[in-house]
């Protein structure tokens, strides 16, 4: 009768971290610290086009400010905080907020 190979606790911990490794690939880490935007768009969009804007101020995840859009069809765009048009939309975006308060 053969005896069963014991099973060794580091042995255990290395295939769980294994397991992690391949699960968590590719996926977003919660509070992750980086920039959502790598490229960002000066074009004028419609705003008849865009269903959602998001504005993200500059933090430790990231050094600039953030502003992404959603158009109706559901692409996310990132525009370039610094053109006029953008500063418009953010301004009236703001105002709107704080008329809300």
């Amino acid at each position: 009768m053969s005896r069963p190979r014991s099973f060794v606790p580091g042995s255990a911990l290395l295939l769980l971290l294994a397991a992690c490794a391949a699960l968590c690939r590719g996926a977003p880490m919660a509070g992750e610290l980086r920039c959502q935007c790598l490229q960002t768009e000066a074009a004028v969009i419609h705003p008849k086009r865009i269903a959602h804007v998001e504005l993200i101020p500059e933090g430790p995840h990231c050094g600039v400010p953030e502003v992404i859009a959603t158009t109706k069809h559901g692409k996310k765009v990132c525009l370039d905080p610094t053109a006029p048009w953008v500063k418009l939309i953010v301004t009236k975006i703001m105002n709107s907020k704080s008329n809300k308060l």
